[in-house]
């Protein structure tokens, strides 16, 4: 899906005061300076200032290099100006089957899920469906390269900045390689696109293998976008659809409000498929 910054993290305010207190040889090189090493360079001490162990700093930032593709994606985004009928009639009929399918797969663990977080699997799999065709499509994009490229560049340098070090703390913890963070151009990982600030937060170890992964368990996929809408005020057993209390927290998920409606149409079919 294009981008749409919806779980970027609000961190952002939190860091920038940190980095204006902090000892002058931590001051980062401005951004766009036209030096991206000495850039990285001074992320990385700043990182190590947070406490992100150096095993985690180089084996996440070793050879990064800008990407100008990213900041051509970034400079050419445009404004979404699809209507419902349009973007729903687009995204769902071709899901359908699937989701049915998918319904049925792990009706199980959405149960289990539902019992848990309050959410609904119809809710679980339209957005999951929505976000990567099911997992198929998650990104080929670098995430680390990703995120230092617009942690770098100026538009929302202290956004992605955050972001990026969420990103080192995720590898830190032991949840992915950074071999295997690949994802949108913007920086969003797993089956339902997480912003690594995201991840950190809302992310949870389903299956109960010691890791929560959002690239290859859909346990822990499905769960950890439960758990992001319940901390968002989903309210359990209460309506979806546009006008219910918790198409709001569907909005949280994506601004957008015809990807929200759209995702309140393929639950709701989902619903009432056979």
């Amino acid at each position: 899906m294009t981008p749409t910054f919806h779980r970027l993290s609000l961190a952002a305010l939190s860091l920038a005061v940190s980095i204006a207190f902090a000892e002058p040889t931590l001051a980062a090189t401005a951004c766009g300076s036209g030096n991206f090493d000495a850039w990285l360079a001074d992320f990385k001490t700043e990182a190590a200032a947070k406490g992100i162990a150096p095993q985690a700093i180089t084996a996440g930032l070793a050879g990064v290099t800008l990407d100008q593709a990213v900041l051509t994606r970034d400079r050419s985004q445009k404004v979404f100006s699809q209507s419902f009928e349009e973007f729903s009639g687009r995204m769902i009929p071709p899901r359908m089957t699937r989701g049915a399918n998918m319904m049925k797969q792990y009706g199980s663990v959405l149960s289990r899920i539902e019992q848990t977080y309050g959410v609904p699997g119809e809710v679980l799999v339209a957005i999951w469906g929505l976000e990567t065709d099911f997992g198929v499509n998650t990104g080929k994009f670098q995430t680390l390269r990703s995120l230092a490229t617009l942690a770098y560049d100026c538009r929302r340098a202290e956004q992605f900045r955050g972001e990026l070090m969420e990103a080192l703390r995720i590898v830190q913890r032991g949840d992915l390689a950074p071999s295997e963070m690949k994802g949108a151009w913007a920086g969003e990982l797993g089956q339902t696109q997480f912003m690594p600030s995201s991840w950190m937060k809302y992310a949870v170890d389903f299956d109960n293998n010691g890791r929560r992964d959002l690239l290859h368990s859909a346990p822990d996929v499905l769960a950890s976008t439960a758990n992001y809408l319940a901390n968002y005020g989903w309210q359990r057993g209460k309506d979806w659809e546009p006008g219910g209390p918790n198409f709001t927290v569907l909005q949280q998920w994506n601004k957008s409000e015809v990807y929200a409606r759209t995702v309140a149409n393929f639950a709701t079919q989902l619903s009432r498929a056979p």
